[in-house]
């Protein structure tokens, strides 16, 4: 019977006998991550849940978007943030959980705009709810990127939902009339429109609700016109709590805090929508309530505080 040592020395013949392999220096190394992580971010107002989604970002030139400035002054305080010439700009929406109805405000831009954008269902889904969950689509106003996730190819995206507007802006979006006199990016504008509002009112779908009234039952509008004829923010408010859902009021989050009479070349009234930003901070100071601004860097939910150029915008601490 062999001994312990017998078959140790074995062995060690065998590896001596063996021919010698040198290891590889090409180590494998992981492959680049290639995405972020889910865009949502959860927080209460009261009682009810708010959840921030992202739609993406998009690379806009805002130094030459911007109005009532020139694009030097423009660029060189974009710069000053660190903000290259091409700025990553937000498209957010927010889904609101009342306990009795999902409410989602803006449906983000879904193929329009380029493959950076066009996220928001997935996020939906990431963030635990389902598109044919929500009840209510309340749209800030009818731009592209706040539209153009309602539908796929023509079919409705929010399936079980009805989809909720002002007044005065679904008039002017869907008027054949308004829409043969545009030019230029508007009348793209209007074609987009027909295309993903037109769907939901012929599926009966569509309600449409006055100036600064209930677009449902539990949330406000406050009628911010200028950027669009009938642009609103959505307002909620829960056991003390307030947060004001902004739509366009900015564009960034930087520039018209300190110079609010910048305008973007995406408004349709640009002195009316000087005007409405004045309001719409002077409120929020005044109110001292969390707001969300749609392309205010993700999540898009702060505070604006009064300083020493003009106003400042407080992004709300994670938690």
């Amino acid at each position: 019977m062999p001994s312990r040592r017998s078959l140790l020395k074995g062995a060690v013949s065998g590896l001596i006998a063996a021919p010698f392999i040198a290891p590889s220096l090409a180590f494998a190394k992981a492959p680049f991550a290639t995405v972020q992580a889910p865009g949502f971010y959860r927080l209460k107002i009261g009682s009810v849940e708010v959840t921030a989604l992202s739609d993406g970002t998009v690379p806009l030139p805002l130094s030459k978007l911007y109005t009532h400035t020139t694009p030097q002054h423009a660029q060189e305080v974009l710069h000053e943030a660190f903000l290259p010439d091409m700025v990553p700009t937000s498209v957010n929406a927010f889904l609101i959980n009342t306990g009795e109805r999902l409410v989602l405000i803006d449906a983000g831009s879904g193929s329009y705009l380029g493959p950076t954008l066009g996220k928001l269902v997935a996020n939906i889904e990431a963030s635990g709810y389902k598109a044919g969950d929500i009840d209510d689509v309340v749209l800030t106003h009818i731009h592209t990127d706040h539209s153009g996730g309602l539908t796929n190819n023509g079919t409705l995206v929010f399936a079980n939902a009805t989809l909720r507007v002002n007044e005065r802006e679904a008039k002017f979006w869907l008027s054949a009339d308004n829409a043969k006199a545009a030019t230029g990016i508007v009348k793209q504008q209007f074609a987009e429109a027909d295309q993903c509002v037109t769907p939901y009112v012929k599926a009966g779908k569509f309600e449409t609700f006055a100036d600064n009234a209930a677009p449902v039952a539990g949330l406000g509008s406050i009628l911010y016109a200028g950027h669009t004829p009938g642009h609103s923010a959505i307002t909620l408010e829960s056991e003390g709590q307030k947060i004001v859902f902004w739509g366009d009021i900015t564009h960034g989050d930087l520039l018209q805090f300190d110079e609010p009479d910048v305008a973007i070349e995406f408004d349709i009234d640009q002195k009316r929508a000087i005007a409405a930003r004045a309001d719409a901070f002077k409120q929020s100071v005044e109110g001292k309530y969390l707001v969300a601004g749609a392309h205010i860097a993700f999540p898009g939910i702060g505070h604006v505080r009064k300083d020493s150029t003009n106003y400042d915008w407080l992004p709300v601490n994670y938690s």
